[in-house]
């Protein structure tokens, strides 16, 4: 078990981004609107997480450089390279600026579900300070033991919550391995697969596997640590699906409504489970979120690597300056979650493209780089996610 333990870390900050309040925002949806019948989405999107994940952690091992420095280093036209650069700072940097938003926010109604509603106490800017001192102390060993203990907690305070509420074993196996997609549906199922397979990941991935891994005989450790830590964010994500569909509500405006339903079940204590799960989920996508794009900025320009450089923590701190600012904005956390959810659904397939040239040049990886049952596998997620993404804009056009 000792040795079992120390497979995992990397893996477990990966997780900790994914299970957001993006995540349990989209969850809580799926559920109160769809009951169990869109559970196969996530078994699906966890099975591309762990593929796209593990392909970004082997770069980060063997090559020792994150995404986009490879980018920089193996594409040799320079209006190429340049139009590449952009499109990752774009996507990462200024994309995670306005997700942060929806970090500090979710984070937000965790602590007024705990303390409850006060007009005095300016909870987006708590979170936001709590963020920014995690992330101020500079050291990884800290940031990871701190992801690790929230990721424990929303564990215990979500699938607990799934397990006290007896649901339908029999109906919840059914629609995890049968695919259905219900009338209304494909805009969630856009929106699950974002908060799951979330883009920044794959840049955050291929960076912190650095921290402790530097030899190809480390790529079984490195793939332990992100199996479990999947499955375990997985098994967050099914947990809160089965409890939304449990609560009993179909019209949900805020994450905390599902306390209502639940209260029946676990009296005053429902708004203490939910509240410190979402504000745990909250606090760690607020964190790795504004450290990804510092990573991604870091590869980008070529600054000297460290996360004490100054540079590096001038990008993190503007990403929780901008989160700040458009929290405090006049909009509902959950419409601007839910937005970012599915902005990082049609993102993902450029991202997973770059991701898929890198890992199958052997300039990079030599005899690591992909087998061919891999690149089958990586092809159909990616053509999975661009007909998704296509089809989302269709219905955002045609509703519109």
């Amino acid at each position: 078990m000792k040795n079992y333990l120390k497979n995992i870390d990397p893996g477990t900050l990966v997780a900790a981004a994914f299970i957001g309040p993006g995540t349990v925002t989209v969850c809580t949806l799926a559920g109160a609107k769809f009951g169990y019948s869109l559970l196969w989405v996530m078994l699906l999107s966890i099975f591309a997480t762990i593929v796209l994940q593990e392909m970004a952690s082997r770069i980060g091992i063997i090559s020792q450089k994150n995404i986009p420095s490879i980018v920089k280093q193996q594409i040799k036209n320079k209006y190429i390279k340049t139009a590449a650069i952009i499109l990752i700072f774009s996507a990462i940097v200024i994309g995670n600026a306005a997700y942060e938003a929806g970090n500090l926010s979710g984070a937000s109604l965790g602590l007024e579900a705990i303390l409850g509603p006060n007009p005095t106490l300016p909870y987006p800017f708590l979170t936001g300070i709590v963020a920014f001192s995690f992330l101020y102390i500079g050291s990884y060993k800290v940031l990871e033991k701190c992801m690790i203990g929230l990721v424990i907690l929303m564990s215990l305070s979500f699938i607990l919550a799934a397990v006290l509420i007896h649901p339908s074993l029999s109906q919840i196996f059914q629609n995890i391995f049968v695919p259905q997609i219900p009338q209304g549906g494909l805009l969630m199922i856009i929106s699950l697969v974002g908060t799951t397979i979330v883009p920044y990941n794959l840049f955050l991935h291929s960076s912190l596997v650095k921290e402790k891994w530097g030899k190809s005989s480390d790529l079984k450790s490195s793939r332990i640590d992100t199996v479990v830590s999947i499955l375990l964010g997985g098994l967050i994500s099914i947990s809160i699906i089965i409890v939304s569909a449990g609560s009993g509500l179909s019209d949900i405006n805020n994450v905390l409504d599902m306390v209502i339903g639940l209260e029946p079940i676990f009296g005053q204590w429902a708004k203490y489970l939910i509240g410190i799960g979402l504000f745990a989920a909250g606090i760690t996508s607020s964190i790795t979120a504004p450290l990804a794009a510092s990573y991604v900025a870091q590869g980008c320009f070529g600054w000297e690597y460290g996360i004490r450089n100054w540079k590096f923590k001038s990008v993190w701190m503007f990403i929780i300056f901008i989160g700040l600012l458009f929290s405090s904005l006049d909009i509902r956390p959950i419409d601007l979650i839910q937005f970012a959810q599915v902005a990082n659904g049609l993102l993902l397939p450029v991202i997973a493209i770059f991701l898929w040239w890198a890992v199958n040049k052997k300039a990079i990886l030599g005899n690591n780089k992909n087998t061919l049952i891999q690149n089958m596998v990586t092809g159909l997620i990616i053509i999975l996610t661009i007909i998704l993404g296509l089809n989302t804009i269709l219905n955002i056009l045609t509703s519109g």
